[in-house]
This record gives C-alpha cells, structure tokens and sequence, in this order.
C-alpha cells in the first residue's frame, strides 16, 4: 500500500488545490512513521481530515490521486469495507477499474481471497473501464486461487473443504478456507486471546525495531520490557523480552501483520502430536494475542545462535565444519524430520536460519562432557542424559502444512519461493509433497559441509537411468559412501511415498558409524563443547 501512496504522490499536480497541499502534508507524515517519529496516529488523522473535507467535491471523484490516499487509508483503519461501500456510493471512480482490481488485490494481501472474489466479479458486471485489465487482473486472481475448488460455495456456506488432487498450500485462497476450518478448535486452546480491535498499546508497535531496546509493552495485562531486535521475516519481526521486567523470564515476541494464526495452530498441533520426549526439538509457543491489525506470538527464547550461525563462524575462517559435528547435525534433522513427518506435519521452510541450537544444561554446568559416564553409546543413540536436550530446535511454523487437514494422498503443487531451498519437483514444477523438508535438509547439510549452497546435477545411475546429486564433489578423506547415500535417497525419494523408513534408515547409519570408535564420540563432544565457548563468547 505504502506504493499506492507513492503513486498518488507521484501524480500530483503543481497546481495550488487542496489534495495537492493534502499529498505534501502525507508525504511528510509517512516520513515520520517509516523513521519511527510517528506511531502512525498523525498520518491516519491527516489521511482522514483529506478524505472528509474532499469526499463530496465532484471535482476529484474521478481524480485517481484521491483514490490512492483512499486506499493507504485502508491499510491503517479496521473498518475498510464502510469506506469502499461509500467510494461506491458516491461514485468516487465507480466506472473504473482500478477501484476494483486496487481492492480486490487489497482484500487478497489480507487474506480475504473470497471477498476479493467477488469484488472482482463486482467490477466485471459494472462494465469498470478499461474492462480488458479487469479481466486480466481477475484471471491471473483465479490462477493464484487454482488451488482451491468451488472457492465462494465452500468458503461462504462453512462447508467442508474439497481439495484437488494437487493444490498449493500456502496460497491464500487455501490459507483463508484452513483457517476458516480450524478457527473454532483455535479458540478452544489454551494461550488463545482474541479481540476484533486494532492493537492500542501505548507504545506502538510500529516504533520498536527503530528504538527497541527497554521500551515496555503491554499485550494482554501482561508487561515486557523489549531488550533487543532478535530478526525478521517476510511480515514479522521478532524481538527478546522479559516477561514482567524479569531478566530471568525471557521469550520471544513474534509480531506479524497482517494477523497471522495459523503458527500458533501448528505449535498447538505439535503439542497435541509430538511426545514429551521429543516436542522440545520444536520450540514451544506460550500465547498468542490476535488483534485486528496485528498478531503476537509469545514464544520461548533461545540466546545459543542459529545453525546459520555456527555455518558462518566457520566460513568467515575459510574452513568447513568438522565432519563429526556435520553428522551430529544431520543425525538431529533426520530425527526431527521423522518425527514430523511420522505425525502428518510438513515444516515448509526448513533452512538453517530456522534451526536454533541447544546445549545441554549438565554441560553448561560442567563446561564440556567432564565425566566420561555421560560419553557413552548408549545415551548417544536412545538420546538420553546429555543428550537428550542439546541439538537442534526448529522454530517458525509459519509455512507449517498440517496433513490431517488434506485428503490422504495429497500432492501439492506450489514455489517455496526461497531462493536456494527450491525441491527438484518445484523446480520443475511437478507435485511434492515430504520434498519440501528433505531437500531443505540436504541444503543445510551441503551447507556444512562445503560452505556452500547445494547445485545439483543429473548423474548416470547403476541402472542405466540418473539420478541428481550434488555437483560439489566430496572430499576423498570423508565418509563418501554414508554421504554420497544420503544425498541420493532423499534428492531422488518419490513424493507419494512415506518417507519414514528413508529418514529412519539414513540417520541409523550415521549413528553406526559414530559409535563404531568411541574416539568420534569423544572428538564430537569437544567440539561441542569448543563451539560453546566459541559462539557464546562472541
């Protein structure tokens, strides 16, 4: 929307008229909000003022200049669709175009892929002008809603879902129909705190990344102090905090707009599925406030880094990671990639910036596996002792796919759309479906061990056929064959398939080797201990 204004700007006549002096007056205010001067309450009154005092002067209802500040008025208020009811009804640009193509995409970007819908049939049946780029607009719509089948009848009447065979899960128009499913068992979990107003803390949220550190929110009755920026995503941030101004009580406050449920779903459902042995490798989420605006999710917080992280530390140096850490981290994404998949939940974003990583607490305390009782294979294998709550967490579920939700035998269809991670079947635009994760992982772990994003190749294969591996060659002093399998299990794996057995067999023989000479197990555990100190220090 932000574009929209900038259009409008961009267009403004030199002549003295009151929407031209209304555009310079915008244009300073949307200076101050972007710097973090302005919560965005004086652009919105000034955005306001202009719309009321000019709203009923024929002479800009045809003025798309006036249009554009209508629709950047939207992205601040909760009560958009009063003010397009009313551009209609005092027919503001009523016989164009843009005025349902620029809401019906608005309506989209929110999640509201039913009401854009008919928004764009709206414009149709009106003969808007020109009626070719209606059209147009509304046909490349329904290719971005190809995934969902009778979208107005199933959505609007609360019927249940009916997929196509192949269906892209995060297009909004299957977004929209899920969440509409599952909003009913959503309100039912316990941390779920909804309301149908805007967020209006008196520190606005808007204003933290540019002065984040020791501000105090309030979400909830619940105050905390914000001490630090912890990253962002496509449309959230996310920051360190106490809870209640207590140092020791730290979480995350993931803060995402539009309001965004669906992770706190997915963190629920791993609750649900997961065993208690297991469901720390997946972060934790303890609430979630939904506002009108804006959601926030109230997260543990991890300080160790990221695998991302530790991969840099080494690159910066000129090196690779050590071999034994290498099968360490992957025996850990095999284990948490089994996991998931053995319960019907597909992560979708699975990258090494989503992997945090654990120490265990006997060896914060111990500074290192001191006692050799803790080295042993046993505890290794069955996850035990130390190392049962050291490894790897994977956090952000945004991109979460909840099978259960699907008929059984789903393929999808669809671009991850991040760059480097794009499975083979995205690639070439086939159905996938566990692909998304595995091949994820086989990045990650290419990552590791050269440094490197992974590029692959079609190899002849023993049976006169091919299959793709990596076209980075491996070191001849590696364990070729256990990674030289691994790479060409799952980059060659078939989407309809299960691919439990394939995980399960591939972190097996990893294990086996790394306990065929209790000196790996040694070496593994200095140099955790080494990497500690390292990464913690920094």
């Amino acid at each position: 929307m932000v574009a929209v204004y900038h259009q409008a700007l961009a267009t403004a006549s030199p002549l003295r008229d009151p929407l031209s002096s209304s555009l310079r007056l915008i244009e300073q205010a949307v200076d101050d909000f972007n710097s973090g001067k302005d919560s965005g309450s004086h652009l919105t009154k000034i955005l306001s003022d202009c719309i009321a005092a000019l709203k009923d002067n024929p002479r800009y209802h045809d003025d798309t200049r006036f249009f554009y500040i209508c629709f950047f008025y939207m992205r601040f208020i909760e009560d958009y669709e009063t003010l397009f009811l009313e551009l209609m009804d005092k027919e503001i640009c009523g016989g164009n175009s843009k005025l349902y193509v620029g809401y019906a995409y608005f309506l989209e970007s929110i999640g509201k892929a039913y009401h854009a819908d008919r928004v764009y049939k709206m414009g149709i049946q009106r003969n808007a002008a020109p009626a070719e780029w209606v059209k147009k607009a509304y046909a490349s719509f329904l290719q971005r809603m190809s995934g969902l089948v009778a979208l107005s009848h199933e959505v609007d009447n609360d019927q249940s879902i009916q997929f196509d065979s192949q269906i892209n899960p995060w297009s909004s128009s299957t977004m929209t129909a899920l969440l509409k499913k599952i909003t009913p068992q959503l309100m039912k979990c316990d941390g779920y705190h909804s309301t149908n107003k805007a967020y209006s803390g008196k520190v606005a949220l808007s204003s933290l990344k540019n002065s984040s550190r020791n501000k105090t929110i309030e979400i909830g009755r619940t105050k905390y102090q914000i001490t630090g920026y912890a990253g962002q995503g496509g449309f959230a941030q996310v920051y360190k905090a106490y809870m209640n101004c207590n140092p020791e009580d730290v979480v995350a406050l993931k803060i995402q707009k539009p309001a965004f449920p669906w992770e706190f779903y997915m963190y629920r459902e791993l609750d649900q599925r997961i065993s208690d042995k297991e469901r720390s490798i997946f972060g934790f989420a303890q609430r979630m406030h939904l506002y009108s605006d804006c959601s926030i999710l109230v997260c543990n917080y991890i300080a160790n880094g990221t695998l991302q992280d530790v991969i840099n530390s080494f690159a910066v140096t000129g090196k690779s990671m050590e071999e034994e850490l290498c099968i360490y981290y992957t025996i850990e994404m095999l284990y948490m990639l089994e996991t998931l998949h053995d319960v019907g939940i597909i992560h979708g974003d699975f990258k090494p910036d989503n992997l945090l990583i654990c120490y265990s607490r006997d060896i914060l305390k111990t500074n290192g596996f001191q006692d050799k009782n803790e080295l042993t294979k046993d505890g290794f294998l069955e996850r035990s002792g130390p190392w049962l709550d050291q490894g790897l967490c994977l956090v952000d579920w945004g991109r979460g796919i909840d099978l259960r939700l699907f008929p059984e035998n789903i393929k999808f269809k669809g671009d991850c759309r991040t760059s480097g991670f794009r499975c083979v079947e995205m690639q070439q635009n086939k159905p996938w479906t566990f692909q998304v994760d595995t091949y994820g992982l086989c990045v990650v772990v290419h990552m590791m061990l050269h440094s490197s994003y992974m590029e692959i190749d079609k190899k002849p294969s023993s049976d006169g056929g091919y299959v793709y591996l990596p076209k980075a060659s491996f070191k001849r002093y590696w364990k070729v064959e256990l990674w030289k399998n691994f790479f060409e299990k799952l980059l060659n794996s078939n989407p309809g398939c299960s691919d439990k057995k394939l995980l399960q067999d591939l972190r097996v023989s990893f294990q086996e080797y790394m306990c065929s000479d209790p000196h790996l197990l040694k070496k593994l555990s200095d140099l955790l201990a080494k990497q500690r100190k390292s990464m913690c220090s920094a």
